[in-house]
């Protein structure tokens, strides 16, 4: 396919999607029509990077808020059933496995909490407001005793905290959520409907989603490699999916795959001029058919993406990349593969390509499953956390000199998943709730701080009540729209188009957050 032209499959779903919705096709065309003009500015370099935790990270055991109140009622929802998940306070050492804990008299196994010492205080850079139900004057915080690197980066300014973030429509009081008086979000607790929510802004079945939208934007920046545009080495994204951007989707290996066998290199059975025909056949686009038309058209342009990156990623640029340390689980102490940490290697190596294929604007999508923890919790998400500390450390690092340049300014990283969990345990994991808390990480991050309110914590019981959590489930006080919208507005998108990408964005008190420069 040349560039600047759509294929057919583009065609049918920019027509199709345009039937489908209606009364929402003038917002498609006003995407399409802003494409040019967003493309006039910004010669620099910038690029998101979305880290998608699928499963429903539990988030009340990754931010903590470890004033007396909100601790108490932690520890008394947490520190229960045959395997407790409440993690120990700030400035409790390690009990040896096989010793018994001195704050809860069980015996430390090297997969409980006991064994790894108390959570890690960081100490924000704003004081974040009480809310009503919380019984303390200032708030402290902490983080998973696993993710001393995010500590790191959080105290160096490098990575900041948006707390209870969201699916919503509008805001909503705990009231109004269980009275049903205002609208929220279709299948709350369903991990398909969310994470394409999430992503998408719709229930399963979405065609694009909001880093796809941002890419047909800002693609035109990007000349004739706008196909690498929006980039996923965690397969098919609907988070990625434009109505003109097409994902490309990559390995983490070495160098890109060649898509086709037998149609590379100079010989082939014995032919030198084989490889050639085959190329020929395969990328034959006259045919009758349109199926095989199409098809034909695909291949061609993966054949001539994946040469074109095999050639750039050979470049001293690319291969300098340092590579992430090995990864040691903290629990059984095993060296293990990060997949996360290795993803993140591939971003890297298409961020040091990007001078040398004229690339301003890149959306990136990786992804760490194995969040859904309604059964093992501690080793699970443990483990998991710890991979996610490595994973963004070795990034933060790695983005300090790329081809000999600190790309640290220029990339945003941030974390999303389906939803947090329940604030109770089940007796050894937690169930599906709404709100969480994430991580955002980059030089143009103001961090060191919490954005949004920290809610109040614990379930109603006698007089308590919690007017942030209904059940045992927060309800969001930050939308994925504003989430979204924040970072979109740093990677250049205009507001009219922020309000065509994120329509509920209009019904929130804010457009955003204060957390990008």
């Amino acid at each position: 396919m040349s560039h600047g032209r759509y294929t057919r499959r583009q065609l049918l779903r920019i027509t199709g999607g345009m039937s489908m919705l209606g009364a929402a096709a003038p917002f498609a065309a006003q995407l399409a029509a802003a494409g040019n003009a967003a493309s006039q500015s910004a010669p620099d370099y910038r690029a998101l990077v979305c880290v998608f935790l699928f499963g429903g990270n539990d988030s009340h055991n990754m931010v903590l808020a470890t004033d007396n109140d909100s601790w108490t009622r932690y520890f008394a929802a947490r520190n229960t059933g045959n395997d407790p998940i409440a993690l120990m306070p700030l400035g409790t050492a390690p009990t040896p496995v096989g010793a018994t804990n001195p704050v809860t008299g069980r015996v430390s196994a090297a997969d409980s909490p006991e064994a790894w010492g108390g959570v890690l205080p960081i100490v924000p850079r704003t004081l974040n407001p009480i809310p009503a139900g919380t019984n303390a004057t200032t708030r402290t915080f902490a983080l998973h005793p696993f993710m001393q690197p995010v500590k790191d980066l959080f105290d160096a300014d490098r990575l900041a905290v948006v707390a209870n973030v969201g699916t919503l429509i509008q805001p909503i009081t705990k009231a109004q959520y269980e009275a049903r008086t205002a609208p929220f979000p279709s299948n709350l607790f369903s991990h398909n409907d969310q994470q394409s929510t999430w992503q998408a802004g719709q229930t399963e079945g979405a065609r694009t989603g909001w880093g796809g939208r941002f890419g047909d934007l800002l693609s035109s920046q990007n000349g004739t490699s706008s196909l690498f545009t929006a980039v996923s080495t965690a397969g098919n994204a609907v988070f990625l999916s434009g109505q003109s951007v097409v994902q490309y989707q990559m390995s983490t290996g070495a160098q890109p795959a060649v898509v086709i066998t037998g149609q590379s290199g100079t010989n082939l059975f014995g032919s030198t001029v084989a490889p050639q025909r085959v190329r020929e056949i395969i990328t034959d686009t006259s045919s009758a058919s349109l199926f095989a038309a199409d098809y034909a058209t695909t291949t061609g342009r993966s054949i001539g993406a994946s040469t074109t990156l095999n050639n750039v990623f050979a470049s001293s640029a690319v291969t300098g990349v340092a590579t992430a340390p090995a990864y040691r689980n903290p629990i059984t102490g095993a060296t293990e593969n990060n997949t996360l940490a290795t993803q993140l290697q591939t971003v890297a190596r298409m961020i040091a390509a990007a001078p040398a294929l004229g690339i301003r604007r890149q959306v990136f999508f990786v992804s760490l499953g194995g969040w859904d923890t309604h059964d093992f919790q501690n080793a699970a998400q443990g483990n998991n956390l710890a991979k996610v500390a490595h994973a963004l450390s070795y990034f933060d690092g790695a983005l300090a000199n790329i081809g000999g340049v600190n790309m640290r300014n220029a990339v945003t990283t941030f974390t999303a998943s389906d939803f947090s969990r329940t604030f109770n345990t089940n007796g050894d994991g937690t169930d599906h709730a709404w709100g969480g808390h994430h991580l955002v990480m980059g030089g143009s991050v103001r961090g060191g701080d919490i954005y949004g309110q920290y809610p109040t914590l614990g379930i109603d019981q006698g007089t308590f009540r919690n007017p942030d959590m209904t059940r045992s489930y927060l309800i969001p006080t930050t939308s994925v729209d504003q989430y979204g919208a924040t970072l979109g507005r740093w990677l250049g998108v205009s507001e009219t188009n922020l309000d065509v990408i994120f329509p509920n964005l209009r019904n929130m008190a804010s457009r955003g957050l204060s957390f990008m420069i």
